[in-house]
């Protein structure tokens, strides 16, 4: 499966949390935005401070998130990208899932390949559906 990763996929098994995505291990090819990077650090620095992690833990948990970003295919945000954010969709999204989902779909139209949105955020799944991508990791159909 060729699968678009949000952060909070990466997120949830960089973490080793229980409820990580199923389909893991199916994806044999990830692709994501350059904005993951972003936010998968910004959410492990605001955990360093709500829990107080030790610095062990956040270097641990760092190299684990940069590990996983490396897999990835990372799609640059550039002008078309958000250009295709900014357009209207058939379903309300904020910035960040709007550029995600743009970044899916450019890449999909590029490359012609099937792709999965792997993403545990209902917007962006619903999204992604609207526009005939299916999604997993989410609890909606």
């Amino acid at each position: 499966m060729i699968a678009y990763v949000d952060a909070s996929v990466l997120l949830r098994v960089a973490l080793g949390q229980p409820d990580a995505l199923p389909e893991w291990s199916q994806i044999q090819q990830g692709v994501s935005s350059a904005l993951v990077t972003t936010e998968s650090l910004r959410t492990l620095d605001r955990l360093r401070l709500r829990i107080k992690l030790a610095d062990a833990d956040v270097a641990s948990r760092r190299a684990t998130i940069l590990k996983l970003i490396a897999s990835l295919e990372l799609v640059e945000i550039d002008s078309v990208v958000l250009e295709r954010a900014a357009q209207p969709m058939p379903t309300e999204l904020g910035t960040l899932d709007a550029i995600h989902l743009a970044t899916a779909l450019l890449w999909k139209e590029m490359t012609r390949e099937h792709l999965v949105m792997a993403t545990h955020d209902d917007a962006l799944a619903l999204g992604a559906q609207a526009h005939g991508l299916p999604a997993v990791g989410v609890t909606r159909p």
